[in-house]
């Protein structure tokens, strides 16, 4: 009788053993799961932090290459008046973008005013590049970080340097150019040129303008709501593509 007992005792002892590592093995796991939750939610916040910050950011960034600063003399400010050098500027987004045409735009847009000055529907943004060392050359380059919905069918970037314009405009499908605009550099530039031969004490005014073409075929309803991020830097080296 002891024996079967004992035997019994066994039984229970095993079985409690086994619903004690089943238990534990239980709290474990779920020990697992919650770290792995965590680290998830810490990963999604950091991930909706960047996010944020890119598209609440200015509509318009330009940054200077520090080794241009350092090594070459070359300084960057938005006003000639208040020359306080920055190695980034930013141009505040217009409260409303719809879509307009380019004969809106003011004729003195380029020298209406130094920084920001937006205007309806459009983006407006003075600055200036000065050599403070030896002549050199520099690159400047306005790069599409983002478009969603297409709408770089239609945006239109007008570049003036020193009071001479240029306006970038994609390549529609077929090879057809839209008149007196020139194609984006790539799918991953609006445009890319060198400046050369930049003496002591010369002094370059930036004015970039960005708008949606209203005229363009491609500006139709499909793009409404959409969005194009684009930053400009000054480099004292090209920039090189993806691929490259």
């Amino acid at each position: 009788m002891s024996e079967e007992i004992k035997e019994k005792d066994k039984k229970k002892e095993k079985k409690v053993k086994l619903k004690s590592d089943k238990v534990k093995e239980r709290e474990r796991n779920l020990k697992i799961l919650k770290i792995t939750l965590l680290i998830i939610a810490l990963f999604l916040i950091l991930v909706y932090f960047l996010l944020k910050a890119i598209y609440t950011s200015g509509a318009f960034t330009v940054i200077l290459d520090q080794e241009l600063l350092r090594q070459k003399g070359i300084i960057m400010y938005e006003s000639p008046d208040f020359k306080e050098i920055r190695s980034i500027l930013e141009a505040p987004r217009p409260e409303v973008m719809d879509n307009i045409s380019i004969n809106w735009l003011p004729a003195n847009i380029n020298d209406e005013s130094d920084g920001s000055h937006n205007g309806p529907n459009y983006i407006a943004y003075t600055f200036y590049i000065e050599n403070e060392g030896l002549e050199t050359n520099y690159w400047y380059s306005i790069v599409i970080d983002d478009v969603i919905k297409n709408v770089d069918e239609a945006v239109r970037v007008m570049v003036f340097l020193n009071g001479e314009k240029t306006v970038y405009a994609k390549e529609e499908s077929g090879g057809y150019q839209y008149p007196d605009t020139k194609p984006f550099y790539s799918k991953e530039f609006v445009m890319m040129e060198q400046r050369t031969n930049m003496k002591p004490l010369d002094r370059d005014k930036f004015t970039v303008v960005i708008w949606v073409e209203g005229d363009d075929p491609d500006c139709l309803d499909d793009i409404i709501g959409g969005e194009m991020k684009m930053h400009m830097e000054i480099t004292s080296e090209r920039i090189l593509e993806k691929g490259e």
